[in-house]
């Protein structure tokens, strides 16, 4: 079902990204991988896809803050295989921004990263996603709705990334489906130390952390097999957005 379709995905060189674009490969998709700075990483997992499958996987560079390059970044997507199928807005950056130590350089960061970028990006790709009823997935995150403590930016950047996933789908439907994942406790952050991540595994309904692949196999659903579906946040925490 999904052989030949072509998917980019943003940040792919590591982590979720990386899973990701794993799992699709293995569904038979060709594969448009961008990286901002991670070179030896893309090419690295671009090595390994082309040993399973020739020629279907490009690697693309390019800074997501520059709102210009977008357009371009879809035109190369495009033109390796003649089509654009699904638009996966996995890129972010994350880290603290205590209201005391905050500045508008962070608040660009994340708000670019995180808001800007998905937007124009999935902008630019409108056109094509639309000829080939295709859809977006944005990564988004379970503190859109509870904010995470020192983290009120990156924070507020997901809540808007939630809002975005419903208008892009009024605005994109009928031909476009537009859908986000919102992780809990998959990866953990840099500096935190062993009580803490037993506290927030203690608080899911399922008692363990979740893997890439968890989130991987969420994003193959929503492109694969849900066809009625958009505008819609899938979480994807072991129930701990429900555990209060």
């Amino acid at each position: 079902m999904l052989g030949n379709k072509v998917v980019l995905i943003t940040g792919a060189a590591h982590r979720i990204g990386a899973s990701t674009a794993q799992l699709l490969h293995a569904e038979g998709m060709n594969l448009v991988l961008h990286y901002r700075s991670s070179r030896d990483a893309a090419q690295k997992l671009q090595k390994k896809l082309l040993e399973k499958r020739p020629d279907s996987v490009i690697l693309v560079q390019t800074d997501l803050h520059k709102i210009d390059n977008l357009p371009a970044l879809v035109k190369e997507a495009t033109d390796a295989w003649g089509r654009l199928d699904v638009l996966i807005n996995n890129a972010s950056t994350f880290y603290q921004t205590p209201i005391n130590k905050a500045t508008e350089k962070h608040w660009d960061d994340l708000m670019g990263t995180n808001l800007k970028a998905p937007f124009f990006l999935s902008k630019a790709a409108a056109a094509q996603l639309k000829k080939n009823h295709g859809c977006i997935i944005n990564m988004v995150d379970i503190h859109a709705e509870r904010p995470l403590m020192a983290y009120p930016i990156y924070s507020m950047a997901k809540a808007g990334l939630v809002m975005m996933t419903h208008a892009l789908a009024s605005e994109l439907g009928p031909e476009v489906r537009v859908n986000g994942v919102a992780p809990g406790a998959i990866l953990w952050p840099e500096n935190i130390d062993d009580i803490t991540k037993q506290r927030i595994v203690s608080r899911t309904f399922l008692k363990r952390k979740g893997e890439p692949k968890d989130i991987a196999s969420a994003i193959l659903y929503l492109i694969r097999d849900a066809q009625y579906m958009s505008g819609q946040i899938l979480t994807i925490d072991g129930g701990r957005s429900l555990n209060s």
